[in-house]
């Protein structure tokens, strides 16, 4: 069974704690995919939080995944990760002026 965002954001707000943070269900858009099979979901994750300066784009995604891991590989079969300080983040926003 796949989980519920709602359980994905609260295991991300308790370990990373974001100031921004969206997860999206994007189960329904892999309908018929061997992995859908399983009941296990899939999910996009944008994350901002300070907990990530200094770190590189696969440290940022082990902390995201590390906080996610009782949720694999039951209940998340896939999951995109997209994660921000929030200077990134600011500055992703105003270059789109």
């Amino acid at each position: 069974m796949a989980a519920d965002p709602a359980t994905l954001d609260a295991l991300l707000r308790a370990a990373l704690a974001p100031t921004n943070l969206a997860v999206r269900d994007d189960s329904a858009l892999h309908a018929g995919h061997a992995g859908a099979a399983s009941g296990g979901g899939h999910y996009h994750v944008t994350i901002v939080s300070e907990r990530f300066a200094g770190q590189n784009r696969v440290a940022r995604h082990r902390m995201v995944y590390d906080a996610l891991r009782s949720l694999f590989p039951a209940q998340i079969h896939a999951l995109a990760v997209t994660a921000y300080t929030e200077q990134e983040y600011r500055s992703r926003d105003s270059s789109r002026d």
